[in-house]
């Protein structure tokens, strides 16, 4: 299946989010790694085979980006996050985060300290591996935003007694990430950020206020430092952002729509495209695509979700991509499954072969409405 007619640049009309289930060669010499039965190389191995398998189906399916589907990962963003400088990744006493009647295994990341960006960032040997086997696809990288560093990360004691100075170093060591992905020959990063879908939630922001947190200066300081991180971005770069209200084994964290951060997301961060999440009625309806007012904005509706393995119906998924036209011309938008599959290496309650449906399914629509 031809890809050429999906949009020539990134965010394309048929696209995805990034995390695929990891396939069971990866899960067992993931188990046996830590178990110390086997090494890093010949983990990777596994890994790098299991990658050049999904870059394949990926092209297959006709996806015009492709993604190594985080199969190296644990966590969307710990992963990443733990390896900045002056970040330190542990097993918190307290167990992991609540999700929707689950919680994940304990993780957790403090600042201890000064934040910067180390030029051996394992996640660029990633990425060259990824570019390498995208062939003439474009190969895509997905990273956790910066505003997660400091929305899931702890503070050491004395590290940074002024909080500002804390998010601007942050800003810049994203600066160095955004730089060393380009010269490594990224063209299509994305930021991967559930902060933003808290700050939506009633519930959630009550939780903040709790702690001592003003969610209002939260959506400031957050838009301030992705701001400051995009000021390096090359022109020929696409940066993305992917909003999400929690996926682990197929549950979720928060609810509500965009109407509280619609303003700050679509007129003020510097953002090319984003991924919403539209796949359930939590998360409200289109109208606050109302604020979106940049005609090189892409908005992906992720209308597909992939939480479980059940297709759409592709008539209803055409409405509602027309619904949301009310609001954002069609040749601003591009469709998506609402998140990735496996934001954990756990992964979610579907199989294989109903992820890739999925994906397929997205591919078919976007054809059919896009032509």
């Amino acid at each position: 299946m031809s890809h050429a007619n999906l949009g020539h640049k990134p965010p394309f009309r048929a696209d995805q989010v990034g995390s695929l289930l990891r396939p069971e060669p990866v899960k067992e010499a993931r188990r046996r790694f830590f178990a110390g039965e086997i090494d890093q190389d010949t983990l990777t191995a596994v890994e790098n085979d299991a990658i050049r398998e999904i870059v394949a189906k990926q092209k297959d399916i006709g996806l015009a980006a492709v993604t190594d589907g985080e199969l190296r990962r644990s966590w969307w963003h710990f992963d990443f996050l733990e390896h900045l400088e002056g970040v330190q990744g542990y097993e918190p006493e307290q167990g992991g985060i609540q999700f929707h009647n689950v919680t994940t295994r304990p993780r957790a990341i403090r600042v201890v300290g000064k934040l910067g960006f180390p030029k051996g960032h394992p996640m660029l040997a990633h990425f060259r591996f990824l570019l390498d086997v995208a062939g003439e696809h474009v190969a895509k990288m997905t990273i956790p935003s910066p505003s997660m560093l400091h929305f899931r990360g702890e503070l050491a004691d004395g590290v940074y007694p002024d909080e500002d100075e804390m998010f601007h170093d942050l800003a810049l060591a994203y600066q160095d990430a955004i730089r060393a992905f380009y010269d490594a020959g990224c063209r299509y990063l994305q930021l991967d950020d559930t902060a933003w879908a808290y700050l939506c939630s009633e519930e959630q922001k009550q939780q903040m206020i709790a702690k001592g947190r003003d969610p209002k200066r939260l959506e400031a300081k957050y838009a301030e430092t992705i701001n400051k991180a995009l000021e390096a971005k090359p022109a020929d770069m696409t940066i993305t952002m992917h909003i999400c209200r929690g996926n682990f084994r197929s549950t979720w964290i928060s609810s509500g729509g965009y109407e509280p951060v619609a303003e700050t997301l679509f007129q003020k961060l510097n953002i090319d495209g984003f991924f919403l999440e539209y796949d359930t009625e939590r998360a409200g309806g289109f109208e606050p695509l109302r604020f979106v007012n940049r005609k090189s904005l892409s908005i992906v509706l992720g209308l597909i979700t992939s939480k479980h393995g059940a297709l759409e119906d592709k008539e209803e998924v055409k409405r509602r991509i027309h619904e949301a036209t009310r609001y954002v011309p069609l040749e601003q938008l591009c469709l998506s499954p609402q998140c990735g599959f496996a934001s954990t290496e756990e992964g979610n309650l579907l199989t294989e072969d109903e992820q890739w449906a999925k994906l397929r399914h997205v591919v078919e629509i976007a054809h059919e409405v896009w032509g």
